[in-house]
């Protein structure tokens, strides 16, 4: 039998990193999502994983680049509200059916677990980190602008990052 266990939000975050200018990278994080993992038993070896992030929830530390992410011409939040994760692995990598802008793709993951403890409150809590890179056109987020001295505004490949701490249902 299954165990669930349920993201812990308050000890989690999930956070992205694409160069702007072709000099420098922008951070941005997502501030609403939940996830969960049905596991067979503590090692996670082959849980399945799902998680729901809100496109609403983008934060970049501008107002006005959060407004223009949250747009039609990137995430378009009001016609796609949310972006999905499911895989059925969960090892040293996760690949996952990964939805943005109603286009899904497979991702592949690298995924480090922290390990279980029992919090002061006798909660059991398990931690993982994982990052990646993504390309956001194979999502259909296509917004750019050449430079004049050569390239583009905004790379293509997008790096993805999360520190997840779950706790056993």
């Amino acid at each position: 039998m299954a165990t669930k266990w349920n993201l812990d939000p308050t000890h989690s975050e999930i956070t992205f990193r694409v160069k702007h200018l072709m000099i420098s990278n922008v951070k941005g994080q997502f501030k609403n999502f939940t996830a969960e993992i049905n596991a067979e038993d503590d090692t996670f070896k082959n849980a399945k994983t799902t998680a729901t992030i809100h496109t609403d929830s983008v934060d970049t530390n501008n107002a006005d680049r959060d407004a223009h992410l949250k747009g039609e011409e990137f995430f378009n939040a009001a016609a796609n509200p949310t972006i999905t994760f499911e895989s059925d692995a969960l090892n040293d990598e996760v690949t996952g059916n990964l939805t943005v802008n109603g286009v899904t793709k497979p991702v592949k993951l690298n995924v480090d677990f922290g390990g279980i403890n029992v919090d002061p409150w006798g909660n059991t809590k398990a931690g993982f980190s994982f990052e990646g890179k993504i390309k956001r056109s194979d999502f259909g987020l296509n917004w750019n602008a050449a430079l004049e001295a050569g390239g583009v505004m905004v790379s293509d490949e997008v790096k993805v990052a999360g520190e997840l701490q779950f706790v056993k249902a």
